[in-house]
């Protein structure tokens, strides 16, 4: 029997219940109060030298409001998603979602923050993080070669003693 990924349909399952639920809460509760997002993302690894890439789907949003920090193993993307200019518009379906986000993705390697360079391109938001690159934790160790102790006894008396 061929495995099955439960949570494969999850985020459609849950899309589903929002739309569903979602018209009977607002017409309720008056109009919705949108909150911000979480834009998705995807991280990969790749290339010579290596690092991991970071897409961040930004459509809509003008790169001047998009901040990024790396603190440790985390990338933090941060921003604004302004609404659009609604004056004189009705609207049958508003599913863009608007307002500030915040995303954390941990990434599992560590990086070089100095070097990440970052580029925004058909709404879509690259950020690439240098891989550190690890030393090898082997080293050669010498192995001292030990004396005969007659030897080591006129080392010590110093070079003028007289031998015994």
């Amino acid at each position: 029997m061929p495995e099955r990924d439960l949570f494969a349909n999850f985020e459609r399952m849950r899309r589903e219940m929002d739309e569903l639920f979602g018209d009977v809460f607002e017409r309720a509760l008056g109009p919705r109060h949108r909150g911000g997002f979480s834009p998705a993302v995807d991280v990969f690894y790749e290339g010579d030298p290596p690092r991991a890439v970071v897409h961040a789907e930004l459509a809509g949003i003008d790169p001047d409001e998009i901040g990024l920090e790396i603190e440790g193993r985390e990338l933090v993307i941060a921003g604004h998603r302004r609404p659009s200019d609604a004056e004189g518009r009705v609207y049958q379906q508003l599913e863009i979602d608007f307002g500030p986000f915040r995303r954390t993705i941990p990434l599992g390697a560590d990086v070089v923050a100095d070097e990440a360079k970052a580029s925004y391109r058909d709404g879509i938001l690259r950020i690439e993080l240098p891989l550190v690159v690890q030393q090898p934790r082997s080293r050669s160790v010498p192995i001292e070669v030990g004396r005969p102790e007659a030897d080591q006894q006129s080392q010590r008396a110093g070079p003028d003693a007289p031998a015994r």
